[in-house]
């Protein structure tokens, strides 16, 4: 019998090929993958509870090599084979994000793994956009773009060769797998040389920044791969001093005892040598790859969710209203204190996920146990209540980052237009609800407490 590679572990070999090869190409990425790191021995040497709940919760070894990417692809052809790339690292297409309601003319999805166990050995995850030519207001323009795209191929012949082996027989050899990392790699190196001369280029770029980031090259090139951090605000401080432009606002909600969600901050994008064909003067440029820093939270439910978004909303619709003291991050502080801080309450109120485990099967546990109120056991010590990791994006925060590396005066205006069904169609797949992937954790972890106490009733029975 072929013995073949677990799609966790080429995924984890991917992900570090990755982070080897963004290291030499931006060189400010290693310098904030060092910040990250001290940041984070800080954060785990001052706060000792919250290393052993990670310790616990078995999350604590993932976190070094915590890494999401981001790409940006210009075909429905492009974006469903990058879907059956993905799927040799075990990665599926969680969530849809609708960015032109922000001024990004995207939709997007995440590759992620999903199972529990997978996700703690390697989280690695691509958020990937599909660019939106219909958004292209120039009917001539966005023709021109969709025949530049048409003519590309963003992976090589080798890669696709083992996409077809993974499919056929089930997973790739130890051999196939390493070949496989290597030629997948080349899908997102960066190329110095444009496809199109510097007078097409300038003027897709007048279309907007993004669309001329898409077009104009031989392929999607990561634009920043993202480390995880247990302080953001420490990280954002800390990043002058380790020569990075950090951008003004952190994304996200504000800061909290009790983390929710996401927040992400970023290093303002690197203006780097472009050559176009043709043009010999060796003074183009271009401004696409930048260094991201995020730290995560609990993942919110429905409830929750709605709760947040009211929130970030009001925030929002107040713009710079103010005095120069009440700054966007004063605001989004008070507004907040609406949202409960502690994690017996969110859990409580049904406004976050928790995974349950049981601590504790002693013999003289009472033999209803099992049909006892969760919370109550919780409060006896029985079970144990670990906060879910949200593993997902916020559009809004996408938005945010993406507006401030393609430069922060640049606002297009699209209309609200959710095109999730177009998006799927030209996946081949639909996106996974993240929210439902969440709320299966925390229910096939309860039915697992369920059935350990109802054992060890019986147990103790006889």
């Amino acid at each position: 019998m072929t013995a073949f590679v677990h799609p966790d572990e080429v995924r984890a070999r991917f992900s570090r090929a990755m982070s080897d090869m963004y290291r030499e190409e931006v060189p400010q990425y290693g310098s904030l993958i060092d910040l990250v790191a001290d940041v984070n021995g800080q954060v785990l040497q001052a706060q000792p509870q919250l290393a052993a709940a990670m310790q616990q919760a078995d999350e604590l070894a993932r976190l070094d090599v915590e890494r999401h990417g981001a790409i940006r692809v210009g075909t429905q052809k492009e974006l469903s084979t990058l879907r059956r790339l993905f799927a040799v690292m075990g990665m599926e297409a969680v969530g849809y994000y609708d960015l032109s309601v922000a001024g990004v003319p995207v939709h997007s999805t995440a590759f992620r793994p999903v199972a529990t166990q997978s996700l703690n050995r390697n989280p690695f995850r691509v958020f990937t956009s599909l660019l939106r030519l219909d958004l292209i207001a120039d009917a001539a323009l966005r023709d021109e773009a969709a025949a530049i795209l048409a003519k590309r191929n963003i992976f090589t012949a080798r890669a696709l060769a083992l996409i077809a082996q993974h499919e056929a027989a089930g997973g790739l050899t130890d051999a196939e797998a390493t070949e496989f990392v290597n030629e997948a790699l080349e899908t997102f190196r960066w190329h110095s040389e444009a496809t199109v001369d510097a007078a097409t280029y300038d003027k897709l770029h007048k279309a907007h920044r993004l669309i001329a980031d898409v077009v104009c090259f031989k392929g999607p090139h990561i634009n920043h791969l993202t480390p995880r951090t247990l302080d953001i605000d420490a990280a954002q401080a800390g990043m002058p001093q380790h020569g990075m432009d950090a951008k003004d606002v952190v994304e996200g909600p504000p800061r909290r005892n009790c983390p929710i969600l996401l927040r992400q901050t970023s290093f303002k994008a690197l203006q780097e040598k472009v050559n176009f064909p043709g043009d010999s003067s060796g003074q183009g440029t271009h401004t696409a790859r930048f260094g991201e820093i995020e730290q995560r939270g609990v993942a919110l439910t429905r409830k929750g969710r709605a709760l947040y978004d009211e929130l970030l909303a009001n925030v929002r619709s107040m713009g710079n209203a103010g005095s120069a003291s009440t700054n966007y991050q004063d605001r989004l502080q008070t507004a907040f204190a609406a949202f409960p801080d502690a994690h017996e309450a969110m859990r409580q109120q049904g406004l976050a996920f928790y995974r349950y485990v049981l601590q504790s099967t002693d013999a003289d546990l009472a033999p209803d146990a099992a049909d006892t109120d969760i919370e109550a056991l919780i409060a006896s010590g029985v079970v144990r209540a670990e906060p879910i990791v949200y593993e997902d994006f916020l559009p809004v925060s996408a938005a945010g980052i993406f507006q401030s590396n393609l430069g922060g005066e640049e606002q297009k205006h699209y209309a609200a237009n959710q095109a999730q069904q177009a998006f799927e169609a030209d996946l081949g797949a639909k996106v996974h609800d993240e929210i439902a992937l969440y709320q299966s954790m925390q229910d096939e972890s309860l039915r697992a407490v369920r059935a350990a106490l109802f054992a060890n009733a019986a147990e103790s029975v006889a």
